[in-house]
């Protein structure tokens, strides 16, 4: 490809694309408006498939310098009030990837920046797409950047999240769907009794518990908030206090620590749902840009690392750019459509708010959880 890619979002599924397609030798351009180019959030866990792109991306062992790796994969899952329901053991894929790793989300992005820069992929900071001429698919695309440049590129990428431009060039405005829940976040540091995940189960809300380095954790707790209330920023640590309040066992002393609003994060869990087609001619959309799914299976960022490994798999070679580009629309949207699907059932069953209907979930839970993550990914082991 003679003028390259183009890719819009520097966030994961930007970033992993341009290293990918970089270690293929393909010319690849990254813009991002954010001149800080700092994102925001406290953790994220990533499980095997997840981290079995970030080893084809070679930066696996970077990441696990950087997280705080699952001894054994194991998930233990607790009342509000801090007993057991059952434990689950989730799946590492061979002797080297692991079965989780959790990190802070500033050191995901750390590990993917040095290796763009090791790589030489130009960055640019601070500029946005302002022009887009892509009505000839046999012709580059043209673009105009806010600081008056122009670039031409044999393929635009819009990883621009969840509100993407890109996305509303190509279909039109496409607003994203809210789900009713709300998250919140906060980091701590890590009491040497916790090393492994925990998740608590209330009524009508649910708190977890997960390690990022050695030294911190956070958690992150799920809540039905309807109609999309607004929270001021100065009141999220004591709105996140209340929220969680029943919640004891391990969960207690973390939450008392919440006083100071800086240390919490709270969004609005929304989806993007964007049928078939997710591109249109040289132009093509990746991670939240087309698939944005809620938070309760941990796999929002391992779909966009997928994304990434795939096309830029797909391209290396690539001389029918707009087929190549329906192709891999077509290989991704079953698979992304059934994390969706799985993670707003987990979500649904988490907020489950009457407290009869709360223990017979929990007697499902100790007869059928670890079924249901051996289920989950034995299709997620599928090839993508």
């Amino acid at each position: 490809m003679k003028n390259g890619v183009v890719i819009v979002g520097g966030g994961i599924a930007g970033s992993a694309l341009s290293i990918a397609l970089a270690r293929r030798g393909i010319k690849t351009t990254l813009i991002e408006r954010e001149a800080g180019w700092t994102p925001l959030s406290s953790g994220l866990f990533i499980y095997s498939n997840g981290l079995l792109a970030l080893d084809r991306l070679g930066v696996l062992d970077d990441i696990r310098r950087s997280g705080w790796v699952s001894p054994d994969g194991g998930n233990l899952y607790l009342t509000a009030d801090g007993e057991k329901i059952t434990r689950t053991i989730y799946p590492q894929i061979g002797d080297r990837i692991p079965a989780i790793v959790g990190m802070r989300r500033v050191e995901l992005h750390r590990v993917l920046a040095g290796a763009l820069e090791k790589l030489g992929v130009t960055v640019r900071l601070g500029v946005s797409v302002v022009k887009i001429d892509d009505a000839d698919s046999t012709r580059p695309v043209m673009l105009t950047l806010s600081d008056g440049s122009t670039l031409a590129c044999d393929v635009l990428v819009g990883a621009d999240g969840i509100r993407s431009q890109i996305r509303a060039h190509l279909f039109g405005a496409l607003e994203p769907t809210y789900t009713g829940f709300g998250v919140w976040r906060s980091t701590h540091t890590k009491p040497a009794s916790i090393d492994q995940k925990i998740m608590l189960m209330g009524v009508g809300t649910r708190l977890g518990i997960m390690p990022i380095s050695n030294d911190e954790l956070y958690i992150f707790g799920t809540t039905r908030e309807p109609g999309k209330p607004f929270y001021p920023r100065e009141t999220w640590a004591a709105e996140m206090r209340t929220k969680f309040a029943a919640f004891k066992g391990p969960a207690a002393p973390l939450l008392a620590e919440i006083t100071d609003a800086a240390q919490v994060f709270y969004t609005a869990v929304e989806e993007v749902h964007l049928p078939l087609p997710w591109s249109r001619g040289r132009v093509v959309l990746i991670g939240d840009a087309a698939h944005s799914s809620s938070p309760f299976m941990g796999q929002g960022g391992a779909m966009a690392l997928e994304d990434a490994v795939l096309l830029a798999e797909m391209l290396d070679g690539a001389s029918d750019i707009p087929t190549i580009l329906t192709a891999f629309g077509q290989r991704r949207f079953e698979r992304c459509k059934f994390v969706q699907d799985a993670s707003r059932r987990v979500g649904e069953a988490g907020a489950i708010e009457d407290a009869e209907a709360t223990v017979q979930r929990n007697k499902r839970m100790q007869a059928s959880a670890q079924q249901d993550v051996d289920t989950f990914y034995a299709r997620i082991a599928e090839p993508i």
